[in-house]
């Protein structure tokens, strides 16, 4: 009984396991759902998404918007610890004062860690001056990751953070990440890599662990088979016998080693 308790244990941690890889991988293809839907369409006007930069939606994720306005320079911030293809850096975000008088955040891109000064990249390219016309694609407001962080940088896209440190109201649901801006800087930040669509390894692994959940009876069947096995030799080895005689009924008790050698020297008459 105690080794089948084990096995059950054993059993339910596996299954949990595997509903944990299941849940990832359904969280893996709805993302890549949402980038097939909304990655690569044309821009919406901002007046149709709006509402998406007051609350978040998950659906909304990656809609590509066209907003009109400009950059409020004096106000950007960098992100730190942002990888990029692999690479080290920082992203830059930027307050960014729609013609209708709202403002929301735009992360304009990715930066390389820099070489002279620890802990800052040694460029951050300016955002176009004057009226600019930008498309940027939805991306949801980050958690605070409750870490400090240098002055002019964040720890995290966290937008209510970020507006407690500006002057005037921001659009905290979320933000819009870069796809193009019109006119040009002279440099530009380098863009974040594309969302993958590739859904990896999750399904794969939460069938590994319902196998391990069904080997687990297996090894307990097995187990208890052996057990059985053994109980019964020990319990017929134990049972009394009369020299030279079988039991009543069942079968015959397996001769031991000390039971041969007193036949042998009865044959030779010792």
């Amino acid at each position: 009984m105690g080794i089948l308790g084990l096995a059950v244990l054993f059993a339910a941690a596996c299954i949990g396991l595997g509903n944990w890889q299941m849940d990832r991988r359904n969280q893996a293809v709805t993302e890549i759902r949402r980038v097939q839907q909304n990655y690569d369409k044309p821009p919406v006007p901002y007046e149709e998404a709006s509402r998406y930069f007051d609350h978040a939606e998950p659906d909304a994720k990656w809609t590509t918007v066209s907003v009109r306005g400009q950059y409020l320079a004096e106000d950007q911030r960098i992100v730190r610890n942002r990888p990029n293809y692999s690479a080290a850096g920082y992203e830059i975000v930027v307050p960014f004062r729609l013609l209708t008088g709202e403002t929301i955040i735009i992360n304009r891109g990715w930066v390389p860690i820099g070489n002279n000064r620890p802990g800052y990249p040694d460029m951050v390219p300016a955002p176009p001056t004057g009226t600019v016309t930008a498309v940027v694609r939805i991306k949801p407001s980050e958690a605070d990751v409750d870490r400090a962080a240098p002055e002019g940088q964040l720890a995290s896209i966290d937008l209510t953070s970020y507006a407690r440190q500006l002057q005037y109201p921001v659009k905290t649901g979320s933000y819009g990440l870069m796809a193009s801006e019109t006119p040009p800087p002279e440099t530009a930040p380098q863009q974040l890599a594309p969302p993958k669509v590739q859904e990896g390894s999750n399904l794969s692994y939460a069938m590994q662990w319902i196998t391990f959940g069904v080997l687990a009876f297996v090894g307990f069947g097995y187990m208890a088979r052996q057990q059985a096995r053994i109980g019964r030799e020990e319990r017929e080895l134990e049972e009394p016998s009369e020299p030279g005689q079988h039991r009543a009924q069942g079968k015959a008790r397996r001769p031991r080693s000390d039971d041969e050698e007193d036949a042998l020297l009865d044959a030779m008459g010792l």
